[in-house]
């Protein structure tokens, strides 16, 4: 009887640590799911409207961004093509020049 007993409180500690092993794995799932924020993905595939909506909204920003910044470099750009001609360094100034007075030209036209 001695024995039995043995095997019996074997299995239990045995069937305790897999569930306590268990508990934790899905622990560790649930923070990972939370911190990828499945549940609000998911959500947001339920409402495809507002998934447009969001995508729409998100391109606009990155078009208005893109414009704004490459209007900033060029004209960044164009500054500095500037002043390389104040240097007048001989065989690019000229060349420099021709470029500046181009877009200085055409910067009423597009």
């Amino acid at each position: 009887m001695d024995n039995k007993h043995r095997v019996n409180t074997t299995n239990e500690n045995t069937d305790n640590n897999q569930s306590e092993f268990v508990a934790k794995q899905l622990e560790r799932l649930v923070n990972r799911l939370e911190a990828m924020r499945i549940a609000d993905y998911m959500e947001l595939l339920e409402r495809p409207a507002r998934l447009i909506f969001t995508n729409f909204v998100a391109g606009i920003a990155r078009g208005l961004g893109i414009a704004i910044g490459a209007s900033l470099v060029f004209a960044l750009l164009l500054s500095f093509l500037k002043q390389l001609i104040l240097l007048n360094i001989p065989g690019i100034g000229g060349f420099i020049a021709d470029i500046v007075r181009f877009v200085e030209a055409k910067k009423g036209t597009f």
